[in-house]
């Protein structure tokens, strides 16, 4: 039987160890007769579920004690909006609305420019587009606001394969908002450094339908009166995420997730597994001009790698040839085009070696 790979951007691959548990326990949870889909959010099963998963995921990235744990729903995409909503008010003054500042590194952070502009003024601080986004403009180019009511960044862009490694310099008093959706437990990462991570489950961390806020104590509580009252952290955070029925399953698989990366060695170990993954499929494609990565070297994703053939009419004879080898979800967004391989944490090292050894069979051939 054909070992099956899954290179999809989201919903992507999850550990086999994970969803072999979910199955084993998909009608009987732990004794409790019930399956966690049938229990009550409110009940002690799911509450425990909850608790373990909250605590896992706080030890695993070093979350401090002064931030909070929310999990929600609507995907990253609702905290585009939700954010603005709950950060302007810092900022915002009888008449005059709040300036919340943008790096611009591709699809995604475009996507926040557009729907932050509904609730506040919007400074892009430095844009990639002169790049055709394969490159993070240096931050000496910047042009911040002193008194933002945050600095948004996507530091992983899913589509275009850039991603930032580093937490800007911001002035005092702007707090650094990071949309980690498809790198978060990828890489260690400096909590203290932001204000807000967030970030949709479905591609590093579970099922779609979970995303994951981290948000600083001093942060929360200053909701626009337009915000739907779910949506304000202030009542998610006293409520403990059950303000209203929160995505239950969804908690509970990115909880069996958190646990595999513990075993795994926590974050720290699974960095080196990741930086041995995205070597080995650069080299690849770096051997020869047959396939193409437009990202500059120093901004390369390790998440989320799009490539082009040199040859674009080959791309529907390299996705058969991919798909007969159990290599799937390779064809590229359709906003870019070409070709995709995401390599999440789940993805072992021997798909990415499958992939590197068709990527040589079909050049040569």
């Amino acid at each position: 039987m054909t070992t099956i790979y899954n290179f999809s951007a989201g919903p992507a691959v999850l550990p086999k160890e994970v969803l072999q548990q979910a199955a084993a326990e998909m009608l009987d949870w732990h004794g409790s007769g019930m399956s966690v889909m049938e229990m009550s959010h409110r009940g002690p099963e799911f509450i425990s579920i909850y608790k373990a998963a909250e605590q896992d995921l706080r030890e695993l990235l070093a979350v401090p004690d002064h931030y909070r744990i929310l999990f929600m729903q609507g995907g990253g995409l609702s905290q585009n909006a939700i954010i603005p909503m709950n950060l302007v008010g810092r900022k915002k003054t009888a008449g005059a609305d709040a300036t919340v500042d943008f790096v611009h590194t591709g699809s995604w952070s475009g996507k926040s420019i557009k729907e932050a502009a509904r609730y506040a003024n919007v400074n892009v601080a430095a844009s990639a587009q002169p790049s055709g986004y394969t490159a993070v403009p240096p931050q000496s180019e910047w042009h911040l606001t002193p008194d933002a009511a945050y600095l948004h960044l996507c530091t992983n862009e899913t589509i275009d394969g850039v991603e930032i490694d580093f937490a800007p310099t911001v002035p005092i008093d702007v707090p650094i908002v990071a949309d980690m959706s498809s790198h978060i437990l990828s890489r260690q990462v400096d909590v203290a450094k932001y204000g807000v991570i967030f970030g949709g489950a479905q591609k590093n961390i579970g099922p779609a339908g979970v995303t994951v806020v981290i948000v600083r104590d001093d942060l929360i509580g200053h909701a626009l009166p337009i915000c739907p009252s779910a949506f304000d952290w202030k009542n998610v955070a006293e409520n403990e995420s059950m303000y209203n029925t929160p995505p239950t399953y969804g908690i509970y698989i990115a909880g069996l997730v958190f646990q595999w990366l513990k075993r795994q060695g926590g974050v720290a170990a699974l960095e080196q597994r990741n930086i041995e993954k995205a070597k080995l499929l650069y080299a690849a494609l770096d051997a020869d001009d047959f396939y193409r990565n437009r990202v500059a070297a120093p901004y390369r994703s390790r998440m989320n790698i799009p490539f082009y053939l040199r040859d674009e009419s080959q791309n529907e004879a390299f996705l058969a040839g991919a798909k007969a080898r159990g290599l799937l979800q390779l064809k590229g967004h359709k906003s870019v085009g070409g070709m995709r391989a995401s390599i999440y944490n789940a993805m072992p090292v021997e798909g990415v070696q499958a992939l590197v050894d068709y990527l040589n069979e079909f050049a040569k051939r």
